[in-house]
């Protein structure tokens, strides 16, 4: 059982320090600015007879202004002077070796989880079946019966002392819990005896 955990924690360790790889490799790749992180954005209102539009151009933050940004350019002449003034120039920038990095952290950890619920839905009941055998756990439902809700807490408290796996711990706390609602139950519903 050491063993096969002890794959499963080198393989997720393995999985975590490729995945910082890539995204240390993604962020030194995308340091230079690439021209589609960086755009000057130009909203013109209507003007005369000319519907409004939005332009974009990947222009530097100097050069973000109509005159560079707005091509073709709508109107003619000395109209040129005032449909400019109307229009609205932002110089926008995004980095997307951020973009590209939180991407990948989010992958990574969607992809961590995914691995867990594997683990808990195929190898952990394959390595309960290996360690305890199917006669206990059936057998631990037969203890429940008509006995006292304490009559075998020395059993249980030794059993989960001779397990060092956290799981297994927390699955004999939880089957107590269980006996211990059932036991009440049957007190409460068939004995109708109230704690008071």
């Amino acid at each position: 059982m050491y063993r096969l955990t002890s794959r499963v924690a080198v393989n997720l360790l393995t999985f975590s320090s490729l995945m910082c790889f890539l995204l240390i490799l993604s962020a030194q790749t995308s340091e230079a600015k690439n021209s589609e992180d960086i755009r000057c954005k130009c909203i013109c209102p209507p003007y005369k007879e000319i519907a409004g539009q939005i332009y974009n151009q990947n222009v530097s933050l100097k050069d973000c202004n109509c005159l560079h940004v707005v091509e073709p350019m709508p109107v003619e002449g000395k109209d040129v002077e005032a449909y400019c003034l109307r229009c609205e120039c932002k110089y926008e920038e995004r980095s997307s070796g951020t973009i590209k990095g939180t991407i990948i952290a989010y992958l990574s950890i969607l992809g961590l989880l995914l691995l867990y619920m594997v683990y808990l839905t195929l190898l952990e009941p394959i390595l309960k079946r290996r360690l305890f055998g199917h006669s206990q756990l059936i057998q631990s439902d037969d203890d429940v019966g008509d006995q006292q809700p304490f009559a075998n807490a020395h059993d249980v408290l030794s059993r989960s002392r001779s397990r060092s796996n956290m799981l297994n711990k927390v699955e004999h706390a939880q089957q107590r819990w269980k006996r211990q609602v059932q036991e009440q139950r049957k007190s409460v519903f068939d004995r109708h005896v109230v704690l008071s």
